[in-house]
This record gives structure tokens, C-alpha cells and sequence, in this order.
């Protein structure tokens, strides 16, 4: 770290006891995650008004609904090179600023009918798709620069479970906003949330090297534990902006034994999450003969679930790197287990008690919790010149799920008539995640560049 970085650090400070900005800003990072998740959601909420009041069909909904994922997966990678060139701060910021923009302005199709009402909607939608695209790549980065390993997963495990809560906390407000204000009002409140949290982005996020609030004892701290702390910092950015463009890190990315079995681990992840948030809802109408009302209610179950399986799985992986496991032992231990853990689902094809069901289903979802610790390992292992862009790599690979997973079940339905299939097609994506972490993934550790 250069002297005129630790300018108003010195001596005095030196001795002091660390701060602990770094978990203020991870603090951040769930807010933001949060609402992030909950911008997402706001369209199919509101779906079921916005279809009767502007005349739009099935198909057209389908429409639409799919213009977020496939404009999010096609965005990663620019938007990983975005955040290698420019750097966390202004890339995620202005993501912020803009995915809320996109999310209020769709409060305003109601001013069109018909195929128009469906092209507006499509297109904000989708470029809501693109401005989200540097989120989870920006998170992984900032934990990078702000954690020790020691403490990485935990941190990410946070961050991480933002998607879980955003179901439990804003799912029933927005409802309740619909209801009470009309569709319109719940685009706008939730873009505007997010305009005054990209206000505090800004604020607040700095790297660890420059932040106002981070004394010298805490960024040393960081530093001796692996953290990047002077990511995104002078000639570090410098270095980071021409990393981007080398094509042959980019290929000795691709052609890493280690990213590949790291990549199909989260596609493999990911499609326990895309069953539960497409057709679990419909499994426990369909074929456990539930209302739509308890259907909504029970679906809640395994996200709270989630939640609480995802923060246990990272200071897990944590409390065994303090206990002196090797960073591999520490990260791949809660995703195996997690992953066997959600093959439980399996069961379900066995009973017809709806409460066992109910409970197998949470546990697995609990497993699943525990085993997403693929963004800790990223940050773990992502080559500090293209921390950005490996991550935009992961996430479109993870993301890739969300095209795949539901077609995939729909077509075992249509074919077997039973779910029953579709159990076993998710539970064997748990078993490859874990397969390619014990086989594939081998040591876990920061790649560095061969010239």
C-alpha cells in the first residue's frame, strides 16, 4: 500500500482497534441485493392486474416475463468488463440508478393498450435485465476487497441471502401496496427505494484503501487475510481496466479445470432455485391438491428456509478455516452436504402427507441454503486483473438455469403426467453440483496468470 494511501492512517491510528466498516458495507450489499430481487418480482406481482387492465393474454405474460432472464444472462459478461474497467463504485451505482429508473417507468404502461402496452413493457423490462447484470459480479468484488478469507463466506452467505428475504419482506408489502394504491404505485415506490440506495452507494463505498471510515489497523487486517484492499485504487485500477482486455486471461479463464467445475456447479445449483421459484407453487396445487392460497402461503416455508441455510452454510465454511481446514476442506464441505442434503426432495414421490412433504421440501431447500456458497468461492479464486468478468462468466453460467430448468420440468410433466420426474431431475442437478466440487473443481485457490 503506498504512503500517500495511508495519509491521516498513521501512527496514532496504528495501534488503534480495528474498525469494522467491512461489515457496514456488506450491510449494503443485502439492502441493495434485497431490493434488487424485489425489483424483479414486482412485474409478476402485479401480473395478474396489469393482464385484466390492459387486455394482455398468457402468451403475451410469458412474453414479458421472460424478457428480464434472457437480457440478464446475454448482459453479464459486458457487465463484468464494465466493473474490471471502471471499478465497483461508479459501475454498480450507476446500476443501481438505472435498473430503478426501468422499474419505476414501468408504472407508466398503462398510458398504452394492447401490443404497444406489451413492446414497452417488454423493453423496460428487459433493459431492466441489463442494468441489473453488475450486481452479484459487483458483490463478489466488493467482498473480495473487503474480507478476509477467513471471514469471506460468511460475508458472502449475507449478501447472498438478500433473495431469500426479498421473498419473505417485500413480496407481502408490494401485495399490500397493490392492493391498497393500485399496480402502478408499487413500480414506483420500489424505483424510488432504489434511487436513494444508489444515493447511499456513493456515499459509502469505497475501496478499503481509501474509505474515510476504515482505520489502518482494519484494512491490515484485510490485507494479511487476502482481501484486495486496494482493488479499484490507483495503478491497481490501472492494472485491473488493461486485464480486462487481455484476451489470453480470458482464455486461461475458460481453460481452467478449476472455473469449469466452479461454473457447473452453479448451473447445477441454481436449478434447485429456479424449481422452487417456478414450479413449486404448482407442484403443491397440482399434484398435493393445495389451494392457491395455501399453495402461497407453504412456498414461503422453504424461503425462509433458504435463508436461514444460507447464513449457517457461510460462517460454517468459516468457523472450519479459523479452525486451520484448508480453504478447499472449508468451501467444499458445506456444498457437498447441502447438496445431499436437498436431494431429499426425492422423498416427496413417496408419501402423500402433505405436512412430510411440506418438511421435506423445507429441508431441502435448507441444504440448498447451505450449499450456495459458489459466489464465496468465486470470491476466493476470481483473478484479481478480471474479478468483474469471471464473475459475469459464473453468473451467466448459474443463470443459464433460469432458460433451461423450467422448460426441461415442463416437458417431463407433459411427457410422464407426474412430478415425479421433475423431483428427480432436480435432485440429480444437486448431485452433479456436488460431484463437480469433489471431482472436477480440485484446489481452491486464487488463479494467477501464467505470461
Amino acid at each position: 500500500m503506498s504512503t500517500a494511501l495511508l495519509t491521516g492512517r498513521e501512527s496514532s491510528q496504528s495501534t488503534d482497534r480495528k474498525t469494522y466498516v467491512r461489515w457496514l458495507i456488506v450491510a449494503l450489499l443485502f439492502l441493495v441485493t434485497s431490493v434488487n430481487y424485489a425489483d424483479r418480482a414486482t412485474v409478476s406481482l402485479a401480473g395478474p392486474v396489469i393482464s385484466k387492465q390492459l387486455g394482455l393474454n398468457a402468451a403475451q405474460m410469458g412474453f414479458i416475463f421472460s424478457a428480464f432472464g434472457w437480457a440478464y444472462v446475454l448482459a453479464q459478461l459486458p457487465g463484468g468488463w464494465l466493473l474490471d474497467r471502471f471499478g465497483s463504485k461508479i459501475v454498480y451505482a450507476l446500476s443501481i440508478f438505472t435498473w430503478s429508473v426501468f422499474t419505476a417507468a414501468q408504472g407508466l404502461v398503462g398510458f398504452f393498450t394492447g401490443g404497444i402496452a406489451v413492446f414497452v413493457l417488454f423493453s423496460l423490462r428487459f433493459l431492466l435485465g441489463v442494468a441489473e447484470s453488475p450486481s452479484f459480479p459487483g458483490n463478489s468484488r466488493v467482498v473480495a476487497a473487503w474480507f478476509p478469507s477467513q471471514e469471506r463466506a460468511t460475508a458472502t452467505a449475507i449478501f447472498n441471502s438478500a433473495q431469500y428475504f426479498a421473498t419473505v419482506i417485500f413480496a407481502p408489502l408490494m401485495g399490500w401496496i397493490i392492493y391498497a394504491f393500485g399496480w402502478p404505485w408499487v413500480f414506483g415506490v420500489m424505483g424510488g427505494l432504489g434511487l436513494i440506495l444508489a444515493a447511499t452507494w456513493v456515499k459509502f463505498i469505497y475501496a478499503p484503501a481509501e474509505h474515510p471510515y476504515a482505520n489502518k489497523a482494519e484494512v491490515d487486517y484485510i490485507a494479511a487475510g487476502g482481501g484486495l484492499v486496494s482493488l479499484d485504487v490507483g495503478t491497481q485500477k490501472s492494472a485491473v481496466s488493461g486485464g480486462a482486455d487481455t484476451w489470453d486471461n480470458i482464455k486461461q479463464l475458460f481453460s481452467s479445470r478449476m472455473f469449469v467445475g466452479i461454473f457447473l456447479g452453479q448451473y447445477c445449483i441454481n436449478a434447485l432455485t429456479y424449481f422452487f421459484i417456478t414450479w413449486f407453487p404448482v407442484y403443491l396445487v397440482q399434484a398435493r391438491g393445495m389451494t392457491i392460497l395455501q399453495a402461497g402461503f407453504i412456498a414461503s416455508i422453504p424461503a425462509i428456509c433458504g435463508f436461514v441455510g444460507g447464513v449457517l452454510g457461510g460462517v460454517f465454511s468459516d468457523f472450519m478455516l479459523r479452525m486451520k481446514f484448508s480453504l478447499s476442506v472449508a468451501r467444499k464441505t458445506p456444498i457437498v452436504l447441502g447438496m445431499l442434503m436437498s436431494m431429499i426432495m426425492v422423498a416427496c414421490n413417496y408419501t402423500d402427507i402433505q405436512w412430510l412433504v411440506v418438511a421435506l421440501m423445507a429441508l431441502s431447500f435448507f441444504g440448498k441454503g447451505i450449499g450456495a456458497l459458489g459466489w464465496a468461492v468465486m470470491s476466493d479464486t476470481a483473478p484479481k486483473q478480471i474479478t468483474g468478468f469471471a464473475g459475469g462468466v459464473f453468473n451467466m453460467c448459474g443463470n443459464l438455469s433460469s432458460i433451461t430448468t423450467p422448460i426441461v420440468i415442463g416437458y417431463i410433466i407433459q411427457i410422464t403426467g407426474s412430478f415425479n420426474g421433475a423431483l428427480v431431475f432436480v435432485a440429480a442437478n444437486a448431485l452433479v453440483a456436488a460431484v463437480s466440487y469433489l471431482v472436477i473443481v480440485g484446489e481452491i485457490k486464487r488463479m494467477v496468470f501464467v505470461k
